[in-house]
């Protein structure tokens, strides 16, 4: 059977998901921790073959940091990235650390296996880029890039603090940031990021 650990700050959730895990016959549940920040050294002790890590954890730990952490030093193991919030960026993000999957928790426990097992087997399950809702009332797919940097805009990041976390220049992240007020229709960078973070679009924390 598959180890598996289970990184997740409710316990339901965490309960739910090791039952219906072992009950497949495949997985073996060796630990539930509530932060990510103690995940590396959890799979460093207990070597397992898979982890089920949250993206908002204990202590506002990141559960995106702890899967680069972790897949850094042990490659081999196998990390599926879950989240009770759509935010729109967690999945490209989840997919840009490494992680071979990003299921958000609303999904059936079976769909968690059946991920899992597939996951095991090679393959890889990521959530549809979310299309986002404008006031003006059309939709618009923004870029992943855009998306990053929308990201970075949320956390009242400067074009040069944006440019330099994404190796972009300067000159670069206003370009992405002309095209994105653009396609939303707001005509301000501030006014796009606030309506992002008071939707529920972005998560500016995690």
């Amino acid at each position: 059977m598959y180890k598996v650990l289970i990184v997740d700050d409710h316990e339901s959730m965490s309960d739910s998901l090791k039952l219906i895990l072992e009950e497949s016959g495949k997985f073996i549940v060796t630990g539930c921790i509530q932060s990510a920040e103690l995940a590396e050294i959890y799979c460093m002790k207990m070597k397992p073959d898979m982890v089920f890590m949250d993206v908002c954890t204990d202590g506002g730990a990141s559960g995106l940091e702890a899967t680069k952490a972790i897949l850094r030093k042990m490659p081999d193991i196998k990390i599926i990235v879950m989240s009770g919030f759509n935010e729109a960026t967690y999945s490209p993000r989840a997919k840009e650390a490494g992680a071979q999957g990003f299921i958000l928790k609303s999904k059936s426990l079976d769909f968690f296996v059946q991920i899992a097992e597939g996951v095991m087997k090679g393959h890889t399950y990521y959530s549809e880029p979310k299309i986002v809702t404008m006031p003006v009332g059309e939709t618009s797919l923004l870029t992943e890039r855009e998306m990053a940097v929308l990201r970075l805009m949320c956390k009242y990041k400067t074009s040069k603090e944006i440019g330099d976390e994404l190796f972009i220049t300067e000159r670069t992240v206003k370009f992405h940031k002309a095209n994105m007020l653009a396609k939303t229709g707001f005509k301000k960078s501030i006014d796009l990021a606030f309506y992002m973070v008071s939707n529920g679009w972005i998560n500016p924390m995690y």
